[in-house]
């Protein structure tokens, strides 16, 4: 089964989706990435940010050891700063371009994703085609939210990227990125599954994973917490 996917035009029915929702579905959620999470967990800019600061410091004492002196040493680094600083300021744009540009929704039938910067493309995924999730939590309510696929429904990675899980090229595996809430919508993902699914095969875990109280672990397939 392939998930349904429509091309963004000038004009959506409603936010984050290419047409009017059919009668009786009701949305539970909407949200996007926020830039700060994409540009940290998608392009690493922290981790960059930490070697442009060692690459400074090092041609610094270089120029030192060198026999210059500490204005000398600063002017050394009149080209290498300001590249620095562009490098991170435009990985930092296409983070804020890339999360402005996407719009998860949630309804009681299915995830949306509407997603690209340039070419915005919508992927349709109802909640009866996914078999799995995992809730990544990150520093306070932030976190991803990972989608396992049911084997016959495929989705290109590069087309999903940044919004796949990482290294899974072979079955990607779409997932909402830096959540500024994701318990919230892990809970509500899993009462929805539940809901439109009849059972609560893969629903325990994932609602307890987005609690604080313990619980006992379930032998099921479940939506899981990572």
């Amino acid at each position: 089964m392939k998930p349904y996917i429509a091309r963004e035009h000038e004009f959506e029915a409603q936010h984050g989706l290419p047409e009017t929702l059919p009668e009786g579905e009701r949305i539970l959620w909407q949200g996007a990435p926020t830039w700060f999470g994409l540009a940290r967990q998608v392009f690493h800019v922290d981790m960059l940010a930490l070697y442009f600061v060692a690459m400074l410091l090092w041609r610094f004492t270089a120029s030192q050891a060198d026999g210059a002196s500490a204005v000398e040493a600063l002017q050394s680094l009149t080209v290498l700063l300001p590249l620095s600083l562009l490098a991170l300021g435009l990985l930092c744009l296409v983070a804020w371009l890339s999360a402005r540009s996407t719009a998860y929704t949630l309804t009681d039938r299915r995830v949306v994703m509407r997603i690209g910067i340039v070419l915005t493309v919508t992927y349709n995924l109802p909640l009866k085609c996914i078999t799995a999730a995992d809730l990544r939590p990150g520093a306070g309510r932030s976190g991803d939210l990972c989608l396992a696929l049911e084997p016959d429904t495929h989705i290109a990675w590069l087309h999903l990227w940044p919004h796949v899980r990482p290294w899974q090229v072979k079955n990607p595996q779409p997932m909402l990125r830096a959540l500024d809430d994701a318990k919230h919508v892990a809970r509500l993902l899993g009462q929805a599954w539940t809901a439109s699914n009849g059972a609560a095969a893969l629903a325990p875990r994932i609602e307890a994973a987005a609690s604080t109280e313990p619980r006992t672990p379930s032998r099921q397939p479940t939506l899981a917490n990572s």
